[in-house]
């Protein structure tokens, strides 16, 4: 079998491990794997290229995706996926592996319906896909995070500061979540634990008559504006607060340990799944297990809220 693979959306940490892991065991059973560039643009613009054993050499560790990414807004198009479909049939590819998050799933579910056959692979440092417990690239994302927070602590107790951390996610508090409890955070705030000003200000308040020399607040972007916020702390409560965002810095770096792990064993159970005669289905782990659950059941649907928002209480 000729199978296609690309990664889309915004970059993880891990993505080159999944696809290093579809060329590794998809050659091994016998099939052909082909490198589709800059995600769904590579289908529009039939830019695509054999990929060996050897082509994914030294990709484990390696950051972002070598196969290149982008947000093809023409891709949503009809017209413009059936022409996709018809360029893959004339190559004689039969299957594609996509790796991504929500905006990928949907395109995915959306060549299923046009006789693909496709798997699609939860990356992305939000960990927000329905269906699965952790995404690749979340847990180096909650590194680079954590790392951040610890160096704001140095700073901020230096200047007897409060500073803000304001992370990636979208609807999804996942990162902060982790990051926050990893960091030691005396305030979360996400879209699941929404802002309560008043609390947050009375208790910084209460911090700095009792002589505390730092805080740090860990929220989800889009929430507010993490520098205004800032200057209503230091004018309300006395305590100087600065706000960092630390933006794209987030889905950079070398995977660690746990995403390349886990884009090996998606990447390798896509390719179980298609010898099996399985698609139209997003691959997932769940307790640790692998599965695979139908896209309808994924795409649009929200993650329950995370059961470490009742650690939080008591330990922050």
């Amino acid at each position: 079998m000729k199978i296609g693979v690309l990664t889309s959306g915004g970059d993880a940490p891990g993505m080159n491990a999944a696809v290093r892991a579809v060329v590794r065991a998809g050659t091994l059973y016998g099939h052909e794997i082909y490198g589709i560039k800059d995600g769904y643009a590579g289908l529009v613009n039939n830019n695509m290229e054999l990929l060996t054993h050897e082509s994914v050499s030294g990709m484990l560790s390696k950051g972002g995706t070598f196969l290149g990414t982008s947000r093809s807004e023409e891709f949503k198009k009809t017209e413009v996926q059936q022409k996709a479909v018809e360029d893959l049939k004339q190559r004689g590819i039969e299957a594609l592996v996509v790796i991504g998050g929500d905006g990928t799933y949907r395109g995915a579910m959306e060549l299923a319906k046009l006789g693909m056959k496709v798997i699609g692979l939860p990356g992305t440092i939000d960990n927000d896909i329905a269906g699965t417990d952790f995404t690749i690239g979340f847990h180096t994302a909650v590194e680079t995070i954590v790392d951040a927070i610890d160096k704001l602590r140095d700073t901020s107790t230096s200047h007897a500061r409060c500073s803000i951390v304001e992370v990636m996610g979208r609807h999804c508090g996942d990162l902060a979540l982790f990051a926050g409890i990893c960091g030691g955070a005396e305030f979360i705030v996400t879209p699941e634990s929404p802002l309560n000003k008043e609390k947050i200000i009375n208790r910084l308040k209460d911090h700095k008559k009792n002589g505390r020399r730092h805080a740090i607040i860990v929220i989800t972007e889009r929430l507010l504006d993490a520098h205004q916020f800032a200057e209503e702390i230091t004018e309300q409560s006395g305590f100087a607060t600065r706000a960092t965002v630390l933006g794209y810095i987030q889905r950079g770096g070398s995977p660690c340990p746990e995403d390349r792990i886990l884009g090996s064993r998606m990447g390798t159970y896509a390719i179980e799944l298609l010898n099996d005669e399985i698609y139209g289905v997003c691959v997932g782990v769940r307790d640790g297990r692998m599965v695979h659950i139908p896209f309808s059941n994924v795409v649009g649907q929200k993650r329950p809220k995370n059961e470490l928002y009742n650690l939080v209480k008591k330990v922050s």
